[in-house]
């Protein structure tokens, strides 16, 4: 019996570096047919191989049903139902995080954008295009705006509708901010006579050095948020170091009073020393 927890959690290992080898096979394709201009194919290898790749793929797309996946072999390990019921539970908040993420990415896709759209206007601009012509122009190429809110912009602009009004309502998506100030170059360059490139590259250099300070903050925060990984992970290491020496702690944290109480404990320490670091760091970063 003290030999097969410790096989079973090699044969997990196992498991996990297959998923994890595949994972950069699948991460380094997709690099060289960025580099080389190739559309991204959607077969996948065949057999055994090409199916663990799709679903690595789709772990990655949905990591929180990677918490099921880890309870179920944590359960098959401990003989026990527990670490399945756990992983369930995980999944909202795994979930949440992950649409966290999602979201800050696509603010700073369009943040990008906007800056970018930005610069493209003071070009044409520049150029010797008309303002209406110009943003339409400057929206259709940045890809800047959604569907519906490019519509709106461009035919406002075309038409003489209310420009600044349409660049508002655009601007309360996430990321789309600046957009407010883009709405004020237009309204004093329209209505003032005042020169809209001007205003627009002066626009488009604070945004650049307001995303760039961003950037810098990030890159500041990265080794606290290494620590804060690092420190999650302890107990894991700590209980495959158990498992790999025979010590069994997966049978006395879940097969004994003492262990389920210690389990308890020790997870709702875990959870609320995570919830304090990510605390500070979301606090540095305000």
């Amino acid at each position: 019996m003290s030999g097969v927890p410790a096989g079973a959690v090699v044969g997990a290992l196992g498991v996990v570096a297959v998923f994890w080898a595949a994972g950069r096979r699948d991460a380094e394709v997709r690099r060289a047919r960025a580099v080389l201009g190739i559309a991204p194919g959607k077969e996948g290898a065949p057999g055994w191989r090409g199916a663990v790749e799709r679903w690595w793929r789709r772990v990655r797309a949905r990591p929180e049903w990677g918490c099921v996946v880890a309870g179920l072999v944590l359960g098959f390990i401990g003989a026990s139902v527990l670490p399945l019921v756990l992983g369930a539970c995980a999944v909202p908040g795994v979930a949440r995080a992950r649409r966290t993420r999602e979201a800050r990415r696509e603010r700073e896709r369009r943040g990008d954008a906007v800056i970018r759209l930005c610069g493209l206007m003071a070009g044409e601009v520049r150029a010797g295009r008309q303002p209406g012509e110009a943003l339409a122009v400057a929206v259709r190429e940045s890809a800047a705006l959604s569907g519906a809110g490019s519509a709106a912009v461009v035919a406002a602009a075309r038409f003489g509708g209310d420009v600044p009004g349409a660049l508002r309502e655009v601007a309360g998506q996430p990321g789309a901010e600046g957009l407010h100030g883009l709405a004020a170059c237009w309204r004093v360059a329209v209505d003032r006579g005042a020169g809209l490139a001007a205003g627009l590259e002066r626009l488009a250099g604070a945004l650049r050095a307001e995303r760039d300070q961003r950037a810098d903050l990030r890159a500041q925060l990265a080794g606290p948020w290494s620590t804060v990984v690092m420190l999650a992970g302890l107990p894991a290491l700590g209980l495959l170091l158990g498992s790999a020496l025979g010590a069994q702690p997966l049978r006395v944290l879940l097969h004994t009073g003492a262990g389920v109480g210690c389990l308890v404990v020790g997870g709702a320490l875990e959870a609320a020393g995570l919830w304090w670091a990510v605390r500070i760091v979301r606090g540095a970063e305000a």
